[in-house]
């Protein structure tokens, strides 16, 4: 993730903060739950304060945006509502460029196996973590 700094933080704390008003969203343990955050989490977002990156996606999905849309905050862009995309199954199968999806799904792959699978080597968690890349990318899922 790129540098982050406090500007941008605040601009994604209004932008979530204006959108779960929109959504009727109430800032409360059971809806944080609801996308695998804690109401502290979200709290945080809503402050300006940072939060793991790997967090940043579940809020995407609790204030309906595409996933990456925080980020995209961050980096000076835009959300991207979900019905949005949903509104043009023609076009793009997400706002998210290719390679971001890549590397997200790498690191992913990557926090699980260093969790996960002891006595693994770094090599072989790089070589799994471009497999399953590889292989979702084929089934077009990323």
């Amino acid at each position: 993730m790129p540098p982050v700094t406090d500007d941008d933080l605040e601009r994604l704390a209004k932008l979530a903060r204006r959108r779960r008003a929109e959504l009727g969203l109430a800032l409360n343990d059971k809806n944080a739950a609801a996308g695998g955050l804690s109401n502290r989490t979200w709290q945080r977002v809503e402050k300006g304060l940072p939060i793991r990156e790997t967090n940043y996606v579940k809020i995407d999905g609790l204030l309906r945006w595409a996933p990456g849309s925080c980020m995209r905050i961050l980096e000076g862009g835009e959300p991207i509502l979900v019905e949005e995309v949903a509104a043009n199954p023609e076009g793009q199968k997400s706002p998210v460029p290719p390679e971001v999806f890549d590397a997200e799904a790498r690191d992913v792959v990557q926090l699980a196996l260093i969790a996960t699978a002891r006595g693994t080597s770094a090599e072989e968690i790089r070589e799994m973590s471009e497999r399953v890349v590889r292989d979702l990318r084929e089934r077009g899922l990323i």
